[in-house]
């Protein structure tokens, strides 16, 4: 939690109980459903916590704002960025089920008013977003095809409806396509060494009907 307010000072005081009940919450979850490595599970407010709320460090989405959260596995980043929105609605969905149990299971613990999770395929899903989250479930055309015509038309953010993606690593190659995309290095907000490579993705995209 130290390095949570270190890098978030004003939280209220349920979010800080929010944030100190993850560690205890996944712990327990792991042990009965694998859901993060056991490497993963000692780090988990730096690989997890921390690197889901670099988005927030990048926008910070206004009230009413709606966010669907693809490949979710156990909760990230949708789970800590709710907590930092109490008044943004997020959908988390992954097509493993028992990831999308333990997310509801931990959205219940924590008393979140503002998730949703299915087991559900990117494609199937039929409703419009303000921005598109996820953490590096593939590479980013594949990424684009499954959420093409999801975005909602009208922008109320600094930056355009969208994606924005944690990625790490050269994504020169990948992004090649897509000239617009961009690169926020986590490196300028987090001093820890793993956020050396690590990034926020931001791609606009157009709203289709």
């Amino acid at each position: 939690m130290e390095l949570i307010l270190k890098y978030f000072p004003n939280l209220t005081n349920t979010q800080i109980r929010q944030f100190e009940m993850l560690k205890d919450l996944y712990e327990d979850w792991n042990s009965k459903i694998n859901v993060i490595s056991r490497k993963d599970i000692e780090e988990l407010y730096v690989r997890h916590v921390l690197h889901s709320l670099g988005i927030f460090k990048i926008l910070e989405f206004k009230p009413g704002t709606q966010i669907l959260d693809v490949g979710t596995g156990g909760g990230f980043p949708g789970i800590p960025l709710a907590i930092m929105h109490p008044e943004v609605d997020f959908y988390l969905i992954d097509i493993i089920a028992k990831k999308i149990k333990v997310v509801n299971e931990v959205t219940v613990a924590l008393g979140l008013k503002n998730v949703k999770a299915e087991q559900k395929r990117a494609e199937l899903v039929r409703s419009d977003f303000d921005f598109i989250v996820s953490r590096a479930v593939t590479n980013m055309p594949d990424f684009v095809n499954w959420v093409d015509g999801k975005i909602k038309k009208e922008s109320k953010h600094e930056l355009r409806n969208g994606i924005l993606y944690l990625k790490g690593g050269d994504l020169s190659e990948e992004l090649a396509t897509f000239p617009k995309a961009t690169l926020y290095n986590l490196s300028d907000y987090f001093t820890e060494e793993f956020f050396e490579t690590k990034k926020v993705v931001h791609l606009a995209l157009k709203y289709k009907k």
